[in-house]
């Protein structure tokens, strides 16, 4: 390997890291907004790069990339529709969150609910972090890597030692950024490496399509005329109501799907933790609308470079899940001397990942865990003490684990599959609790159990055994089961309302001014991405 790639992700890697202490060096890190909330001053652009890049990571980049090679441009609708998430996120949910003031999600559990629904949501969100998450970033992130740059073969050992000593990379300079400092590193970081991100990850198609036309004695323009007219089957995203996983029945993009990124995008507290730290109204709804806007760009990246590995090398050469077209392709198309910077390209959002489920996790424990079960007395700078341990102690333990997921098979599978079974009570019972001042506080305590049973039922039980339901998307179970949820939550409400009518306290934490031309940038960008469905169907490419 040229000497120019080690250099450049060095370099690359040494620039991010530089800039972000040079702009964090004067934080006030003994606070509590200041820690863990980056002192309630980040920008629109830097909530945006610190979204996207906190939800994008090299399983995505792999994963998506192998789906495209069997079923094409249908896994768009994971990234493309997070637009309508994030849109209802910065007008509907932000002016609830921001006026609460809230610095977790669990707090407002308390303040709606009662202090035992705080501590069932703040276990079951660090369940989920904790023991399915960090170790799943850093055993893909470090599987990628080995994967596209052929770690054990430069340094001579096994596969298994080879991604031990990745996640061990990964988790030193994301605990760095982390645990050292704070949120505000956390999100300039991701800002940065979102671009590097953006910048390398295009690279990717446009020398895959060079790659391409070249094939057939062209260059770029042939290889574009092939990806848009060869195969138009693979460049339809609207898949029948019908087809299972992997494809994404068109109903689901307003049913499941939506459900699902609403969740993700507005209770989950790794990724709105950087719009709790938005400076004002305004910032946090420019953030949202902007990484929505990204989030429909983002399948260039994670989604085209399958289908030209698919016309490139064939399906069968591709692994049987096609999870070998993004390493592939990257390796036979990409010039050496840009290899170093999209190698730290790929690091950055391995970190960028890591990081920001690390410092929300350290969060959660310090604020909704320990405070208020052991020491309710306890300053800022000794909260932020607790959480830089609690941080480093879970680093330790995912670092453990990780490296034997590559023996672990479907059992990370199944791991994740059983925690989406929390996923639609928790947002139930958040967006209840916003605008119900009815429902009583025991409503929680009885819906998110019953709700697990329930997909347990379906999703493990029932569908295993009964073909019919077999052959059923898992989403149309998440989508039927909100709708029972909602339904338990009307009689729950109607037979024991609250005494008193719940009121949402202002706080006055930040300035309340929302976005003046928000909701017109709003709407272009769900118009953006009507049009891209339109592009990638029977109407002008697809068939």
């Amino acid at each position: 390997m040229s000497w120019i790639v080690p250099v450049t992700f060095v370099g690359f890697t040494a620039l991010v890291a530089i800039i972000s202490w040079w702009k964090t060096r004067n934080d006030k890190l003994d606070t509590e907004e200041g820690y863990f909330l980056a002192g309630r001053g980040l920008m629109g652009p830097v909530i945006a790069g610190s979204l996207l890049m906190t939800n994008l990571s090299a399983e995505q980049l792999v994963g998506m990339n192998g789906q495209s090679v069997r079923i094409g441009m249908s896994p768009m609708g994971w990234e493309v529709t997070s637009a309508v998430a994030l849109v209802i996120l910065a007008f509907v949910l932000m002016p609830k969150y921001l006026k609460v003031g809230l610095t977790t999600v669990p707090q407002f559990f308390e303040e709606r609910y009662d202090a035992a629904t705080r501590r069932l949501v703040s276990f079951i969100v660090l369940f989920s972090y904790v023991i399915i998450m960090l170790p799943n970033i850093l055993y893909a992130g470090a599987l990628v890597f080995e994967n596209i740059f052929h770690v054990s073969d430069i340094l001579g050992c096994n596969q298994f030692a080879a991604i031990a000593l990745l996640c061990v990379l990964i988790a030193v300079i994301g605990s760095i950024y982390s645990i050292c400092g704070g949120l505000h590193a956390v999100a300039l970081s991701d800002s940065i490496n979102g671009i590097g991100l953006i910048l390398g990850g295009l690279l990717v198609p446009v020398f895959g399509l060079i790659a391409l036309g070249k094939a057939s004695g062209g260059g770029f323009a042939e290889g574009l005329d092939i990806f848009l007219h060869q195969d138009p089957t693979m460049l339809n995203a609207i898949d029948a109501p019908t087809l299972n996983e992997p494809y994404l029945p068109w109903p689901l993009l307003f049913t499941g799907l939506l459900i699902n990124n609403l969740y993700y995008w507005a209770t989950n507290q790794s990724i709105i933790q950087r719009t709790f730290a938005a400076r004002n109204l305004k910032e946090a709804q420019k953030g949202a609308v902007f990484a929505g806007f990204l989030k429909i760009l983002t399948p260039i990246i994670i989604i085209v470079p399958g289908i030209i590995a698919y016309y490139l090398y064939g399906a069968s050469a591709l692994g049987n899940n096609g999870d070998d077209a993004y390493p592939m392709i990257v390796a036979n198309v990409m010039p050496t001397a840009l290899l170093g910077f999209f190698a730290a390209v790929m690091f950055g959002a391995i970190l960028s990942s890591y990081n920001s489920v690390l410092n929300s996790a350290s969060t959660i424990y310090a604020l909704d865990v320990h405070k208020p079960m052991f020491a309710p007395e306890a300053e800022d700078a000794r909260l932020v003490k607790i959480g830089q341990k609690f941080g480093l102690i879970v680093a330790i333990f995912s670092v453990i684990i990780a490296p034997f997921m590559l023996y672990m098979g479907g059992i990370t599978t199944f791991v994740n599959s059983c925690f989406a079974a929390f996923n639609t009570p928790l947002f139930v019972c958040l967006i209840v609790g916003f605008f119900s001042k009815k429902t009583p506080a025991f409503m929680p305590k009885i819906v998110i159990p019953v709700h697990v049973v329930l997909y347990c039922i379906l999703n493990f039980g029932l569908r295993r055994v009964i073909p019919a339901l077999a052959d059923i998307h898992y989403l149309y179970f998440t989508a039927a089961l909100f709708v029972f949820d909602m339904i338990l939550v009307y009689v729950i409400t109607k037979l024991h309302p609250r005494e008193t009518d719940y009121e949402l306290r202002d706080s006055k934490a930040v300035d309340m001014t929302p976005w003046k031309s928000g909701k017109v940038v709003a709407a272009i960008v769900l118009c953006v991405m009507v049009v891209a469905y339109i592009v990638f169907s029977p109407l002008v490419f697809g068939a």
